[in-house]
């Protein structure tokens, strides 16, 4: 079954600055929870994604499981929007839309939508159920937070 998790957010500051931010990989480290252990594993690492850009991360996303997960940048159109797919790691499938909508000079609306699918067919979806789902929300409701604090703090 293919699940879809969304969010939607409100960053107030202008285009640039959040397009800069979020389409420089290095910067991932600060909207993951400390508690997944997110490491990426890819040396040299440009300060902006480009297509076709592969990336290795080692991530623990349930205590005492590690698991290593790579990503390619797929598709970009500046200040608008960006895709990252899963080529190996713990989804059978994963596509994360990353879309940003200029509302205002300085009022961004950020969307994050992802597709995504779980290995071993009726067990996945029952670890689904009662883990991954709320897991996934925790781990994105952390990101909402905290790209909050570094954006709109001063509000």
């Amino acid at each position: 079954m293919l699940h879809k998790l969304e969010r939607i957010q409100i960053i107030h500051s202008d285009i640039q600055t959040v397009w800069k931010f979020f389409s420089d990989p290095k910067n991932l480290n600060d909207i993951t929870p400390s508690d997944l252990h997110f490491e990426i594993l890819t040396k040299n690492l440009p300060d902006e994604i480009y297509p076709g850009l592969i990336i290795q991360y080692k991530v623990s996303p349930f205590k005492g499981i590690k698991t290593n997960w790579v990503t390619e940048i797929k598709h970009i159109v500046p200040q608008k929007l960006f895709v990252d797919e899963q080529i190996f790691g713990p989804y059978k499938f994963w596509h994360h839309l990353h879309l940003f909508e200029e509302i205002e000079k300085t009022k961004i609306k950020m969307t994050d939508r992802v597709y995504y699918k779980l290995p071993f067919s009726l067990l996945g979806e029952f670890i689904h159920k009662i883990s991954i789902k709320k897991r996934l929300e925790e781990i994105f409701d952390y990101r909402y937070n905290k790209i909050d604090e570094l954006f709109n703090k001063t509000l």
